[in-house]
């Protein structure tokens, strides 16, 4: 297989199921972004961090592939006129939510409580999980747009929400466990 197809020299691109759009057109962009959240979160994972970690984060690279999947397919083409699906892409399922809600429980259980907002930072690791919480709140940013032009499934939007909150989660925690300062925000007055 070739990487380079030449298909995409004047600005667009396939979907699956063949329809070409604009390389800026918002399906686009939102599984664009997806593919940028993946490679944050794989750098999160090729850092010093707990074995469970990182087989977590294998996990949710797996769901944002999905993700990708679901979003790079035109809806109008997803489903063959017989009924059946084209493509045999798996949905996010209620159980892909309540794996990152369990996971965010049981690192809050170890953590002290959370009083004020935490400024990013206090060791590369923590900030690598900061930055890839930005990028998935400017996906899901994107991907609700998206819903807003053609609906996609309620649990594809719920991951990309709990999933912000994951990373965040996790940074503080890896703060806690690199034993890094976690710095509160307390507005200075004025």
């Amino acid at each position: 297989m070739k990487i380079y197809t030449k298909t995409g020299d004047k600005g667009t691109t396939a979907l699956f199921g063949g329809t070409r759009v604009p390389k800026h057109h918002i399906r686009i962009e939102s599984y664009g972004t997806i593919d940028e959240l993946n490679s944050h979160i794989g750098l999160i994972r090729d850092q010093d961090i707990n074995t469970h970690y990182k087989e977590v984060l294998i996990h949710i690279q797996d769901r944002l592939f999905t993700i990708g999947a679901i979003l790079a397919t035109d809806p109008e083409k997803a489903i063959l006129k017989s009924g059946k699906a084209r493509l045999n892409i798996p949905k996010v399922a209620l159980e892909d939510i309540e794996r990152l809600e369990q996971e965010m429980d049981n690192m809050n259980d170890a953590l002290p409580p959370m009083t004020h907002f935490v400024l990013p930072g206090g060791h590369q690791t923590v900030s690598f999980c900061h930055i890839a919480r930005c990028v998935c709140r400017r996906t899901e940013r994107l991907a609700t747009a998206l819903h807003d032009i053609s609906p996609l499934d309620a649990n594809t939007l719920i991951y990309l929400n709990r999933l912000s909150d994951y990373l965040f989660v996790l940074a503080r925690k890896l703060s806690h466990d690199l034993q890094a300062d976690e710095i509160k925000w307390i507005p200075e007055k004025q």
